[in-house]
């Protein structure tokens, strides 16, 4: 099995080493989708610059990477190229034997039931063979070394690929049963991305089951196994902490790099959901709408952590797709570190009832940030039009999701969105010419928080009316 992952390794390293040499790299590195304004190679260089003349990278507001990103390539910036392709195959390597030793566990989990004769008749067709299991590693090596998104990260050299080394050294520790090294790779990828800690369930309970400690809250070798691994981490990732303070001798990167990530102050167009939410919106209500945002990242660890405490390696997966989409400055990077799992659940292709809406995923997020040309007009368009505006936008959202709707059937719970936002609208019109004609009610006045308040919700209901036309006119059937 080596020599098949030498050649997947050989041909990707070809195909880097060619497209770093060709015209599109610089193409590539001016991308959206691949660089973001936490992770740019322009801006790694300018952090750069910035050192090499005694000033702090962290004093303006262009350098957003970690402070051991900056001293790591503060040594190795001639050999940028090299260190971007070494991350890239240390990520496959260390995704190809976690595969492995996981495939292990499974088989010999699986024929353990076999022979105890618990499984169903029916699920004959689910149980995989040793064959089937064979080829899983090298597909996942496949899929991640030679998938588009991996390749343009990596000659765009962003720093994207070094987060995803951390992460798939933290998995393949945990997968090995490693506690120490799972909790360091795990502070390693929350100090450089920060979203990665709600991994800490799943290698948790992974680690757990390795152990044979049944997870149940009354029992005290449960805790104790927990509040154990958590204090590896806590520890880990303090010193992680510390040891960049002493690198700096300051505490700038903190507010510089996690501040900025939580904050979302940069709203340059990416494949996120950040920007385009909040470059719409006012300033009086960014604050509620980024806390409710992020939450989303973290939002869903419990339930799922309660739902798939049997499964946690495809809580695992499922967390990084959660990642990907759900964080402040996503990029292509991001979505093909959690792509180059798919074949470890291959056998279950034939199940999803909307796989071909699962595919067209990934594609669909990045492909309109690609194609169409950033609004600069919507960006700087004044208050003082905002009644008018938001008018136009519901009626526009009403026509297209009416005709939508009528070709297809696949989202019917969006259908009432454009008559309640009207109806919302026509509620409020109502309402001020009543206070037009008995100005003593006053109960709504024009600048009041709540005339605030509902005109903005009138206008993120036309906004989810009106950013669903792209998969209702895609996935019609």
């Amino acid at each position: 099995m080596a020599a098949p992952l030498v050649l997947v390794v050989l041909v990707a390293v070809t195909v880097r080493a060619a497209l770093y040499r060709s015209s599109l790299a610089a193409f590539i590195a001016e991308r959206v989708e691949v660089a973001s304004p936490l992770n740019a190679w322009k801006r790694v260089v300018e952090g750069l610059a910035l050192l090499d003349l005694g000033v702090s990278p962290y004093s303006g507001a262009i350098f957003h990477e970690t402070p051991l990103i900056i001293y790591l390539f503060h040594f190795l910036i001639e050999y940028a190229e090299l260190v971007f392709m070494i991350t890239d195959v240390l990520t496959a390597v260390a995704l190809y034997l976690a595969i492995q030793d996981y495939n292990k566990v499974v088989f010999k989990k699986q024929k353990l039931l076999i022979e105890l004769d618990k499984y169903a008749p029916d699920v004959a067709e689910l149980i995989r063979t040793p064959m089937e299991m064979h080829y899983i590693p090298l597909k996942v090596a496949l899929f991640y070394l030679l998938n588009p998104y991996t390749v343009m990260s990596c000659v765009a050299k962003s720093t994207c690929a070094i987060n995803n080394t951390v992460i798939a050294f933290f998995f393949l520790a945990t997968i090995k049963g490693s506690a120490f090294l799972s909790a360091v790779f795990l502070a390693l990828a929350t100090y450089q991305s920060l979203y990665p800690i709600t991994l800490f369930a799943p290698a948790l309970l992974y680690l757990l089951q390795r152990q044979f400690i049944p997870i149940k809250p009354k029992s005290k070798s449960f805790w104790l196994y927990t509040m154990q691994y958590a204090a590896l981490y806590l520890c880990s990732l303090v010193v992680i902490i510390c040891l960049s303070f002493f690198l700096l001798n300051s505490w700038d990167f903190i507010p510089s790099v996690y501040g900025f990530i939580l904050s979302v102050p940069d709203l340059t167009p990416n494949i996120g959901l950040f920007w385009y939410f909040f470059a719409e919106m006012f300033e009086h209500f960014s604050l509620f709408f980024v806390c409710v945002f992020q939450i989303n990242v973290f939002f869903y660890t419990i339930p799922l952590a309660v739902k798939l405490k049997e499964h946690p390696v495809f809580f695992m997966f499922v967390q990084l797709a959660i990642i990907s989409i759900f964080k402040s400055y996503p990029t292509v990077g991001d979505v093909a570190l959690y792509m180059a799992f798919l074949p470890v659940w291959s056998h279950l292709y034939r199940y999803p009832a909307h796989l071909r809406l699962f595919l067209c995923l990934p594609p669909a997020g990045v492909l309109p940030h690609s194609r169409t040309p950033f609004d600069k007009t919507r960006w700087d368009r004044g208050h003082a039009c905002f009644e008018q505006w938001t008018q136009c936008r519901l009626k526009a959202a009403s026509r297209t999701c009416n005709a939508s709707t009528r070709a297809s059937p696949c989202f019917p719970q969006l259908r009432f969105l454009p008559h309640l936002t009207l109806q919302l609208w026509a509620v409020h019109q109502e309402l001020e010419e009543v206070f037009e004609l008995k100005p003593g009610l006053n109960l709504w006045p024009r600048n009041s928080s709540a005339h605030k308040l509902f005109t903005s919700l009138s206008l993120v209901l036309g906004d989810i009316c009106f950013s669903w036309k792209f998969p209702l006119h895609c996935f019609s059937q």
